[in-house]
């Protein structure tokens, strides 16, 4: 057994392996100070909700409190490893400040309550708003940390109850990308790989997806290979020096907005020599020679103008894509974030296509979420979609839901495509949606150009609901607060990127009259009178395992089938991966083997849309163009982005996550160990524009872009010139000692993925302007992309707090 800080130390002791080789065990264990393993009363079953890796792990209990966490060795998803925030997140659960009590408004101030009154101001709310304007006026905004029970509850309520065609989740923000381009390419949500293809891989690919601070667990089991005999080539884009960057055989930093313009010259390369797999495209795919004519606009030379690299280097990028044997590739913020998003994560789909590189081992794309329950809110319909991966333009699938919920179609919207957040909030503003409902999530910090968002939320035609653990600035702005269980306070299940179902078990109670998220929306049905077609309650049932069997009765037959899983199933063993049915009671590790796809024109989850307008097409054109449902090779033409550097704002701004903290902090923020590793906002700036502006390590520097001003310390990096970074993490009411705000998405703008509807945070124009010393170096982390060019800034450690056993083969507990 080793001991290591896991803070100075993020991704723990390597245990290398060979390609086809089984990932060696791992388990990290923490334990509060003073418990050993003997100590504690009971271990309870969970995976990781901090991230959305979805490691497995067992939570400890001593005396009805949590005591630690320690990794679930037969897990398939991390071996028994943990990353940081699983390590020593788990404390937030505790902090003196969780919300206990409802609250309500009263003379404009937030005053303790009782459920009672808070469900019945609800309600009263509802009704009348239901009567007077109908189901449009209200609108639900949820998370990507609920669990599946949840999810399909608020989405039978909002869709099949109420019949508002306003529901989506913070998952807009982090994931809406994945999803649709995975549909546009496939006619359907659902990973094509696994992370068992990590262990396949000669080449893998990371496209905008800085795995080693947002996924650090899958992170560690790519080191492993890398450590091991017969290593991968890692193929890096991101502008940042990040540690994948550190490790890559070819790193491509182009400049922010221009990913469409790269992904087009790479796949330039990849046709011009052929390396392209003509049987599997015939047999497979439309769309091949659309794709030849756009990228044959693309040579190296005009991509290195555009995207502001050296052509030599899109040239050898291209050749290790070009003849690699087993591809994995992975996509992530810096395209789901960035300008042209959803095209060019298409475009990383259509290297595999034209590769013929799906469903085999070494061969899948994970185009990644940012959220531990991102997946579930898409199969669920909790992102606006409807439940199971149906088409809301497909009358058969509309009509099959009606039945599922002993509904008539017509009470569930689909003469529109779901409303997108960033709409949600536009009617909001409008007033035509008066009633909004948030939970888990706090949008006064996450979406962009915040000056407009908190005017919006704070309308006093607004009645907003708040439900969440701690109160957030959101939550602060409420009209009606609900305190709810956290993790490891209520029992459900959820699922990973690569399609893992876990089971989280209730470990603990949550402290006061907190409850659980589907107790609170199956009481507010209830006192709603919700009713189905026969008069029973809708929803039906009243326990999460009751939820899960009905979710399982909506999934079957649709690509997402739960059906082979139950809560027994999931006990004591590792995460499934869905499909799991009948036929595959182990699950599925790959999807697409052997070139079939969910795109049957009577199938799909969607018919696609253009990628430059994001104009639908209708069942026609899509039954026309792709009448076998087979995988769409779709091009796309670049444009440059809306918002370009000028001689006022010279810098590219883009924002992004460091590996020790979540979202906005709501529990990273009140852990110690990750608190202090990154306690305050910074910004990164490249060493020759800090030179330039006479900015210095740790000075404080305000970055303004038309939309506002920060003020952070300095942190000078290997960042691209002509690049900037902020954390995002740092709320509007995290001031510094000088009462300067810190909240990144002050200076985001109010534009969108026409595509995905997934808001632009990686594209701003930004300037810089040096207002004071330093007082020593700036609090970012120097493990991570924030590394600085220096070596005279203190480590980024953990000290004693941080220790973490870590048991290697052998020793390793089940």
């Amino acid at each position: 057994m080793a001991r290591r800080d896991r803070i100075a130390e993020p991704w723990g002791r390597r245990t290398p392996y060979g390609p086809g080789e089984q990932w060696p065990p791992r388990v990290d264990m923490f334990l509060d100070d003073g418990v050993s393993p003997d100590d504690v009363d009971t271990w309870v079953q969970s995976a990781a909700v901090l991230h959305s890796n979805g490691d497995g792990l067992d939570i400890a209990v001593k005396d009805g409190r949590i005591v630690g966490v320690r990794g679930r060795a037969v897990d398939r998803v991390n071996h028994g490893r943990l990353d940081p925030k699983d390590l020593f997140g788990w404390q937030a659960n505790a902090s003196a400040d969780r919300l206990t009590t409802p609250l309500i408004r009263r003379d404009g101030k937030l005053v303790d309550t009782d459920w009672d009154t808070a469900m019945n101001a609800i309600v009263a709310r509802s009704k009348h708003l239901l009567t007077d304007q109908g189901p449009s006026a209200i609108g639900f905004y949820t998370s990507g940390q609920l669990f599946i029970e949840e999810y399909y509850t608020q989405g039978v309520i909002a869709h099949g109850a109420i019949g508002t065609n306003h529901v989506d989740g913070n998952t807009r923000l982090c994931t809406a990308t994945a999803a649709e381009a995975l549909k546009e390419s496939f006619g359907c949500d659902g990973q094509p790989g696994s992370y068992t293809d990590v262990d396949h891989a000669d080449v893998i690919a990371l496209f905008g997806h800085n795995v080693a601070e947002t996924q650090t667990v899958l992170w560690m089991r790519m080191l492993d290979r890398l450590a091991g005999p017969n290593p991968p080539a890692l193929l890096c884009v991101d502008p940042r020096p990040t540690p994948v960057a550190r490790h890559a055989t070819v790193h491509l930093a182009p400049l922010p907005g221009t990913n469409v313009a790269l992904m087009n010259g790479l796949l330039h390369e990849i046709l011009t020599h052929d390396w392209v797999d003509h049987e599997y495209i015939d047999a497979h795919t439309v769309g091949f020679d659309e794709l030849s004519k756009r990228v044959a606009e693309f040579p190296p030379d005009r991509v290195a103008e555009i995207c502001r690299i050296e052509a030599s280097d899109v040239r050898r990028a291209a050749e290790i894509l070009g003849t690699a044997e087993r591809l994995l590739s992975t996509v992530l913020q810096g395209f789901y974030q960035s300008h042209q998003a959803t095209a060019a994560s298409v475009q990383v789909n259509n290297i595999h296509l034209v590769r013929g590189m799906l469903g085999k081992p070494g061969c899948g794309v994970l185009q990644m979420n940012g959220q531990p329950t991102a997946e579930n809110t898409r199969e669920c319909g909790a992102d606006g979609d409807l439940a199971g991966f149906r088409n809301w333009a497909n009358d058969s699938h509309i009509e099959e839901l009606a039945q599922l919920w002993n509904v008539e179609p017509m009470q569930i919207p689909h003469y529109a495509p779901p409303t997108h957040a960033m709409q949600m909030f536009r009617y909001a503003e409008e007033g035509s949606l008066r009633m909004l409902w948030v939970s888990a999530t706090n949008p006064a910090v996450s979406l962009p150009d915040l000056a407009r968002i908190r005017d919006i939320l704070a309308q006093d035609r607004l009645f907003l609901v708040v439900q969440d653990i701690f109160l957030t600035e959101t939550a602060q702005l409420a009209d009606v607060v609900l305190p709810a269980a956290a993790w490891a306070e209520k029992t459900g299940t959820f699922t990973n990127v690569d399609r893992t179902v876990h089971l989280s078990e209730k470990a603990i109670d949550p402290p006061g009259q907190a409850r659980p998220d589907l107790e609170i929306f199956l009481d507010y049905a209830r006192r709603m009178d919700f009713r189905d077609k026969d008069g029973r309650p809708l929803p039906p049932w009243s326990t999460a395992e009751e939820a899960f069997e009905a979710w399982k009765q909506c999934s079957a037959g649709r690509p997402c089938d739960y059906t082979g899983l139950s809560y027994d199933k999931l006990r004591g063993g590792s995460g499934i991966q869905w499909p799991c049915t009948a036929e595959h009671p182990d699950g599925t590790e790959r999807l697409y083997a052997g070139g079939a796809f969910f795109a049957d024109p009577d199938y799909c989850e969607a018919y696609g849309k253009d990628l430059i307008t994001g104009a639908p097409l209708d069942p026609t054109e899509y039954r026309a163009m792709n009448p076998g449902g087979r995988a769409i090779i779709k091009a796309a033409e670049y444009v440059p982005p809306h918002e370009q550097p000028t001689s006022d704002f010279p810098y590219a701004l883009i924002t992004g996550r460091t590996l020790y903290h979540f979202h906005t902090r709501t529990k990273t923020g009140r852990v110690p160990q990750l608190d202090a590793a990154a306690p305050q906002v910074w910004v990164e700036i490249a060493e020759s524009d800090a030179g330039r502006a006479g900015i210095e390590e740790g000075d404080a520097v305000e970055i303004r872009t038309p939309r506002g001003c920060v003020v952070a310390a300095a942190r000078i990096t290997g960042i691209r010139p002509g690049v900037v970074f902020l954390p995002f993490h740092y709320g509007y009411w995290d001031t510094d000692s000088e009462g300067r705000h810190r909240a990144a998405n002050e200076l985001t703008l109010t534009d969108w993925d026409p595509v995905s509807k997934q808001p632009i945070f990686k594209t701003a124009a930004a300037s810089l302007r040096r207002v004071g010393a330093g007082r020593g170096a700036a609090p970012a982390p120097t493990t991570t992309a924030s590394a600085p060019v220096t070596e005279e800034v203190p480590p980024t450690v953990g000290g004693e707090s941080a220790i973490v056993d870590e048991h290697v083969a052998e020793e390793a507990q089940p």
